[in-house]
């Protein structure tokens, strides 16, 4: 039987714990992420407090995972090199009870990549944030509200299903978050740093559920205020940076779009 939607303001309240958790825990987040988005993930991640780090090593992966409070894995650009540390990573990950996000880049493109997907996501992770064709590859059925509840609790996770709303799921309890803007679309890694986010929100908030709403909002609500000063795609990628270090709980609770 599925829960009641949270309030309105239940949400925005909770995400707002998560925030002032996140700066004042200041969680290291390790992000196996794609070459083009390293840098912009690290500068988000620093923005709101957190400590990012992005080594690849076999040789020292484990002992990073281990030290970590959470993790990312993207499947960007997905060489040899990353798909061996990604092995390593959530083999530590499980060893130590790091929480994890899994972002299924392009999983739509080829089928290898979209077979060590499922493969992965059957190895645990706590959420899944996907688009929808990432999601219609992994599930082999159309993104719905009710596709996504249903993948979510056959396969014990959260969903985060983005795109013009967000959609998020556990299979019990679902939310959606209207926040954001279309220069997002615009500035790449923009996704990539979305899930790192979350992997951050995860470090701070035992429920994964929770911890992807928070994720979501947050850089939600920072991409509407970049949009207010930003002159197109150049200037926001500068000003959501700004913005998600300057972003405060009365701010987030009072711009939440979410029901």
């Amino acid at each position: 039987m599925r829960a009641p939607a949270p309030a309105r303001d239940d949400v925005a309240q909770a995400a707002c714990v998560v925030l002032e958790r996140l700066r004042a825990k200041a969680p290291r987040v390790h992000c196996i992420t794609n070459a083009v988005a390293q840098n912009f993930t690290a500068n988000v991640l620093l923005a709101l407090g957190c400590v990012p780090s992005m080594t690849l090593s076999v040789e020292e992966i484990g002992d990073f995972v281990a030290r970590a409070n959470a993790m990312l894995v993207n499947l960007g650009t997905f060489d040899a090199e990353r798909r061996q540390a990604t092995e390593l990573a959530v083999e530590a990950a499980a060893q130590d009870r790091v929480p994890w996000v899994l972002d299924p880049v392009f999983v739509d493109r080829a089928p290898s990549r979209a077979e060590f997907a499922r493969e992965l996501g059957a190895r645990g992770p706590s959420v899944v944030r996907l688009n929808h064709a990432e999601f219609g590859t992994l599930s082999g059925a159309a993104p719905s509200r009710d596709t996504v509840i249903a993948f979510a609790g056959r396969n014990k996770l959260v969903v985060a299903l983005s795109g013009e709303a967000d959609l998020v799921s556990d299979g019990a309890r679902t939310v959606t978050v209207a926040n954001g803007h279309p220069l997002m679309a615009k500035v790449t890694a923009m996704g990539c740093a979305a899930s790192a986010i979350t992997a951050a929100c995860l470090a701070v908030e035992a429920d994964p559920f929770r911890a992807a709403v928070a994720g979501l909002l947050i850089i939600g609500v920072a991409g509407e205020v970049a949009a207010e000063t930003a002159k197109g795609p150049g200037s926001f990628a500068v000003a959501i940076i700004d913005a998600l270090h300057n972003l405060d709980p009365a701010m987030l609770k009072a711009r939440a779009k979410v029901s």
